[in-house]
């Protein structure tokens, strides 16, 4: 799941944005330690990806909390 696009996260309820989060903040955590270990470079890309999706999901978080500005 290291990529969710905006349009997938425009359509989500809160609920499944929490879900969203924890689900990538878990790969981020496996990437992390893959990352540490020296992993393969077949998924460096991902790791960036992953990060960016996070950022995506906790701002559409945000923007709901704010009132939908």
């Amino acid at each position: 799941m290291s990529h969710v696009s905006s349009r997938d996260i425009e359509s989500m309820s809160s609920e499944q944005l929490h879900r969203t989060l924890e689900d990538l903040k878990d790969e981020l955590l496996q990437l992390r330690g893959q990352q540490a270990l020296g992993g393969s470079s077949s998924n460096s890309g991902s790791y960036k990806q992953t990060r960016r999706s996070i950022a995506r999901v906790l701002t559409k978080i945000n923007q709901e909390n704010r009132g939908g500005e």
